[in-house]
């Protein structure tokens, strides 16, 4: 068991993240600063190692029971949204479901995936809204993402990210959620209250996965 403090890839804070539980797989550890919970870079997975339990992914627009699952995030977004905004799906994964929905509903949505959809195009876009469905769980480089995320909406536009938020460590210890070997870094309710600040505005937990935030509009 490795017990060295290590650099939290979230905020950065040097030596802030301490050992905070260990399975047979690995460890993992958690920031005083931020609550952001993560495993060791030497332990994360190689790319080759990723796309094989990606592919495992069957997501299929016809598939009721996945629908609804996404509708805990889609839902909320939509809720939103003033018709026909434009959209990106990030991290859209081998099929691409969510983007679908937001269609149905009458808006505009790009995709971005860097396994199955890794045209950059679409990074170099502003959007109305930006969705990151079971995605940020799996960021080998926590603040460089995020901050590009933030970075792709316009003023007054929406992210939403649906992820399971980790509690205190005698529920980690029991949580299936750690035991995918792609699921790398997890974030707390603490964590998303971090991020709100960092990006001086406010989190919205729509449900106990769910998480909204909208970037400030601009101050004329």
């Amino acid at each position: 068991m490795e017990t060295t403090p290590l650099s939290c890839p979230l905020c950065l804070s040097k030596v802030s993240s301490k050992h905070f539980f260990s399975d047979k797989y690995r460890d993992y550890y958690r920031c005083s600063v931020c609550n952001f919970t993560h495993i060791a870079p030497s332990s994360l997975p190689s790319v080759e190692a990723e796309k094989r339990e990606y592919d495992k992914h069957q997501n299929s627009p016809n598939d009721a029971g996945y629908r609804n699952f996404l509708s805990r995030l889609f839902i909320p977004v939509n809720k939103q949204l003033p018709s026909g905004s434009h959209g990106l799906d990030f991290g859209s994964g081998p099929g691409p479901v969510l983007s679908l929905m937001f269609e149905e509903a009458g808006h505009h949505v790009s995709l971005y995936d860097p396994f199955y959809a890794p045209d950059t195009e679409p990074l170099g876009k502003l959007y109305d809204f930006v969705t990151a469905s079971e995605v940020v769980e799996h960021f080998h480089y926590p603040e460089r993402s995020l901050s590009l995320l933030w970075s792709l909406l316009t003023p007054g536009g929406w992210l939403g990210i649906m992820t399971k938020l980790a509690l205190d460590r005698e529920a980690f210890s029991t949580w299936h959620y750690k035991n995918d070997p792609t699921h790398v870094c997890f974030f707390s309710r603490t964590t998303m209250e971090w991020l709100a600040g960092k990006w001086q505005t406010e989190v919205l937990f729509a449900g106990s996965d769910v998480c909204l935030f909208r970037k400030p509009k601009l101050i004329s």
